[in-house]
């Protein structure tokens, strides 16, 4: 069976994160093509406009200047062309408030960002198992 290739949008803002998602896709073999926002509100504009077809999954850290990720949250659930997208959050963050406002806000998962590169590999190999089966 053919795989169907699905964007992914990451927002993030610290480049060494978004360096070590990279180098995690490609260690995964993730061919998906993956767009980068740097914080919440870059990310809106990006799929209310740049991004086409919209990403079925977004990566989304919650520390973030402008607009964090609980915010951004907020603002695409309440978006009808946005509400349904995937959301995996990958940060820092182990306070229980985020990870319930999270949950509240319907994300598919909340990850904690590992210390060692090889622990973040395998949490990303987590997430593409996660969306190979969403894509069947």
């Amino acid at each position: 069976m053919m795989q169907k290739l699905v964007n992914i949008l990451l927002v993030e803002d610290d480049e060494v994160d978004v360096m070590n998602v990279k180098r995690a896709f490609s260690k995964n073999n993730i061919k998906n093509d993956l767009y980068v926002a740097g914080n919440g509100v870059e990310a809106l504009e990006m799929l209310r406009g740049s991004i086409v077809p919209l990403p079925r999954i977004i990566i989304l850290d919650i520390n973030m200047p402008k607009m964090n990720g609980i915010e951004f949250l907020k603002e695409l659930r309440m978006d009808e062309n946005l509400k349904n997208i995937s959301v995996f959050v990958m940060t820092t963050s182990n306070e229980d408030s985020d990870k319930i406002n999270a949950y509240n806000l319907n994300v598919a998962g909340y990850i904690l960002k590992p210390l060692s590169f090889e622990k973040f590999i395998s949490s990303v190999a987590t997430l593409k198992n996660f969306w190979s089966l969403c894509e069947m």
